[in-house]
């Protein structure tokens, strides 16, 4: 499992990208190529700068903000991301995930570092950007077919749950 995790920017105290105050981590690496992406810098595997999971922590325990890890496609580094994610739920915080997988794509694939990953998120915005069904309207995403899944709710249920945005 690798240490080092290229990362566009890290954003202490945005409220885009989750619920609240958040740290959002903006990782490097995308393949979907959604067209009307708005974060094509993050395409590349190469781009950004490679950070420690000790330095990721460092911003994240500066502010204690939850975290949302997005990109690029953070799920393309689910096994690297591993240790991230555990030290963000020891310390105590929630973790959103942004994907152009779906849930049923990333069930199928069946993927153990994607499972144990998704495993410590509480929500997992997932499906490609599609720019005819873009919608400014839409709070925490970007066209409609994408979900806001509750994957704990989702779990203890047996079925997806989407989150309820009050």
């Amino acid at each position: 499992m690798s240490d080092t995790l290229r990362v566009m920017r890290v954003v202490e105290g945005t409220s885009v990208d989750g619920p609240g105050l958040r740290t959002s981590i903006y990782l490097a690496g995308c393949n979907h190529r959604c067209p009307g992406c708005h974060n094509p810098s993050t395409w590349p595997f190469d781009a950004g700068e490679p950070m420690t999971v000790d330095e990721i922590m460092e911003k994240v325990l500066y502010n204690r903000f939850n975290v949302t890890l997005t990109g690029g496609d953070p799920l393309y580094h689910a096994e690297a991301l591993l240790s991230l994610a555990k030290r963000i739920r020891e310390a105590g915080l929630g973790i959103w995930i942004y994907t152009g997988f779906t849930l049923e794509e990333l069930q199928e694939k069946n993927d153990e570092a994607t499972v144990n990953l998704l495993a410590l998120t509480d929500v997992l915005v997932d499906g490609p950007f599609i720019e005819k069904l873009k919608d400014p309207t839409l709070i925490f995403r970007g066209s409609s077919n994408q979900r806001l899944i509750d994957l704990r709710a989702s779990e203890a249920q047996g079925k997806i749950i989407e989150y309820n945005i009050i």
